[in-house]
């Protein structure tokens, strides 16, 4: 495929989205009209087929603009505490945002929550966030989509998401405990590498690693297996496309969105279409709870965002195709990475059993990379029946895989606060003069 032909397939999928898109915006504006009629004519089988297809005709479509967290309050052991979105530092690629929990203090340990820069955006961990801020003071990596960026800004490749982890780590200063979920894992982890090898007063207090692909020769899933069945020029030729001309990002190189989402249902597409059905049933027989939980998963699912085509690449080539990580080989702004070089805070990896992405081994690999962390400062835990999903989101996370790391942050926050304290004391006693 000629670049040419990449940018006009997109061109081509954005018209046809513009061309579709009055009708899903009149479905959606009509479906609260039809439910408030039946209020009025609940047995009307007419009204209840027409809110059906409405709410079917609304999501037929992707959306690229990010929905909002919808997080406006917590519940913590002191009770339920506003919380307030608040913009702390930002980069033309990612906006960190911090979750302040209004008039708590202390509002708990510091946790910089790495997302996936992947086809969807930071709010498909609002779960994961939701419950981190029991007992946590919480800051996201919110990545911007790329569609929306200007070629001006230049390009972001893998190095500049390492960038962006150490830059967003010292400016939340010393004591920040770091977790990443999935792909990140990666460049968090040499992020840290990077740091404690620079002996930055600012490096990682703990890490904690959550289903990701540090070591893909693992136990490959079909995921893996995709990546390494074709050389990388396959994937640029087939999969990277150009912004088109109506967007901020026009001309700028990317895996588009669409193309992501049309991969991962593929995967499943019966499943999906199922769900559909389910849905549209359900508002026929007036089960409002459950065809609302239906379409809220379809409101976030199809939300994407696109991939700047280096960044994709690279991870393709790096992580997935040659494994240059776990190989010794993965270099940041010209140097090697070296795990070896974090020796203190903690080390704590979670996989699920039934994970069809990461397969079981891949994110336990970071340990032994970490080769000069000291023992007790390891931890790793693997969830029963949970997939992929399953480790940052759900029932299991709540209530089996977030106490663990709840306490292992506890854990690490303790001794880090101690050896402080020890350390002022030492100071202290110095003589002076």
């Amino acid at each position: 495929m000629s670049p040419f032909s990449a940018a006009l397939n997109y061109q081509t999928y954005q018209n046809l989205s513009d061309l579709a898109l009055p009708a899903r915006l009149a479905a959606r504006q009509l479906a609260p009209w039809l439910q408030h009629g039946l209020g009025w004519f609940p047995t009307s089988v007419t009204l209840r087929r027409a809110l059906a297809a409405c709410e079917v005709v609304a999501l037929a479509g992707l959306t690229h603009a990010r929905p909002s967290f919808r997080i406006e309050q917590v519940h913590t052991p002191a009770g339920a505490v506003p919380v307030q979105e608040e913009v702390v530092a930002s980069t033309d690629f990612c906006s960190l945002i911090h979750f302040r929990k209004s008039g708590q203090s202390p509002a708990g340990p510091r946790v910089l929550l790495v997302a996936p820069a992947s086809g969807h955006f930071a709010t498909l961990l609002r779960g994961t966030i939701q419950t981190l801020l029991q007992d946590h003071d919480v800051f996201v990596t919110d990545w911007h989509n790329v569609r929306d960026i200007p070629v001006a800004a230049g390009p972001f490749d893998l190095d500049a998401f390492i960038r962006h982890v150490i830059h967003f780590v010292e400016v939340l200063g010393p004591g920040t405990h770091v977790m990443a979920v999935c792909q990140p894992t990666v460049p968090v982890l040499a992020a840290a590498a990077v740091m404690h090898e620079d002996g930055h007063p600012a490096r990682p207090a703990s890490l904690t690693l959550l289903a990701g692909p540090i070591d893909c020769r693992i136990n490959p899933t079909e995921v893996n297996q995709l990546a390494t069945s074709r050389p990388l020029e396959w994937f640029e030729k087939n999969l990277i496309s150009v912004v088109p001309m109506r967007c901020r990002g026009a001309f700028r190189r990317v895996y588009p969105g669409y193309l992501q989402i049309s991969a991962f249902m593929s995967m499943n597409m019966d499943k999906h279409q199922d769900s559909f059905r389910a849905m549209y049933g359900h508002f026929l027989e007036g089960e409002t709870v459950k065809a609302h939980g239906i379409r809220d998963f379809y409101d976030e699912y199809l939300t994407t965002m696109d991939l700047p085509a280096e960044f994709y690449l690279q991870t393709v080539k790096k992580v997935f195709q040659e494994y240059h990580l776990p190989q010794g080989k993965l270099h940041y702004a010209g140097r090697l990475v070296r795990p070896e070089c974090i020796r203190d805070g903690g080390l704590f990896t979670v996989e699920g059993e039934k994970d069809d992405i990461c397969g079981l081994g891949q994110t336990h690999a970071a340990h032994a990379l970490c080769s000069q962390l000291p023992a007790h400062l390891h931890q790793h835990y693997v969830q029963e029946g949970a997939g992929h999903y399953g480790v940052f989101n759900g029932r299991r996370w709540e209530q089996q895989i977030y106490p663990r790391i709840r306490a292992f942050i506890g854990s690490r926050e303790t001794a880090r606060r101690s050896g402080a304290e020890l350390l002022e004391q030492g100071r202290a006693q110095q003589p002076q003069g």
